[in-house]
């Protein structure tokens, strides 16, 4: 007599795991197929919500872009996409022979975000855990990304869900971390350091943003310092980057300049 009979639930349960793990492999070879072209993906990044990531990341695009590397930027905060707003696009992306999405460009730089699937620019975008992860894959393998040397991901605040999918989703050949003067910035800045270097992801270096005499300055270096990271450079807290119709890096001479040595900087290290 058997004393172990093959259970046909188990058989179910078994056959169901192989044909997910196939599915997640099929997933994934088309992901890495569609962000071949794209030569480095580099996220910026931070654990606290306003560091300025965002305008970090166009400014820092625009620079990229003026030393001669066609750029691209990938807003996936998927919760508040701003990157559309900021630039002023105000076109949707085309659909190219294979059904790819054409990322709309503004000012030399490709951009794909979800803000270009809102019907209002001031809907709340509300996705549970799973229905990020499927966003952020369509968005990704949907994307015609030919002709970027650099994509810059700007990844949604803090160190749960939402990042932990777009760190495990992209292959990220590295991180720009963002941090204000501020103490609670730097503690959350320290931790979003902690957690990269947890998933083994390597760190080009930290920028420290709004510094001034209104916030101080030296929280940048400090964490450089302390941490054993590279420090980019800092951005002075100006006018130019209350206007939301200005970009600072085409506007503002002296925005300019501290955004071109960051770049250098950043180059130096993709090197």
């Amino acid at each position: 007599m058997n004393r172990n009979p093959i259970n046909q639930k188990n058989i179910d349960q078994a056959k169901s795991k192989i044909q997910q793990l196939k599915n997640q492999f099929e997933q994934r070879k088309q992901l890495a197929n569609a962000l071949e072209p794209i030569k480095t993906k580099i996220g910026v990044y931070s654990g606290k919500g306003g560091v300025g990531k965002t305008s970090v990341t166009i400014n820092l695009a625009l620079s990229l872009n003026n030393l001669g590397y066609q750029t691209g930027i990938f807003d996936v905060d998927i919760d508040c996409p701003n990157v559309t707003k900021a630039l002023g696009i105000n076109i949707k992306p085309t659909v190219d022979e294979q059904d790819k999405m054409i990322p709309p460009e503004q000012h030399g730089i490709k951009v794909m975000s979800m803000g270009f699937f809102q019907k209002n620019e001031d809907e709340a975008i509300i996705f549970r855990g799973p229905m990020i992860h499927n966003a952020i894959n369509q968005l990704l393998s949907g994307t015609n990304w030919e002709n970027i040397d650099i994509l810059l991901v700007d990844l949604p605040p803090g160190t749960s869900d939402a990042p932990l999918t777009v760190m495990q989703t992209l292959d990220l050949d590295g991180f720009v971390v963002v941090t204000t003067p501020q103490e609670l910035a730097k503690l959350d800045a320290i931790r979003s350091i902690n957690m990269i270097k947890k998933l083994n992801h390597n760190i080009y270096g930290v920028i420290e943003n709004f510094t001034g005499e209104f916030f101080g300055t030296g929280a940048g270096q400090e964490i450089s310092k302390n941490m054993e990271i590279d420090f980019l450079g800092n951005i002075q807290m100006r006018k130019s980057y209350s206007e939301p119709s200005t970009i600072a890096y085409l506007e503002d001479l002296e925005a300019n300049h501290e955004y071109n040595k960051i770049s250098n900087n950043l180059v130096q290290k993709l090197k």
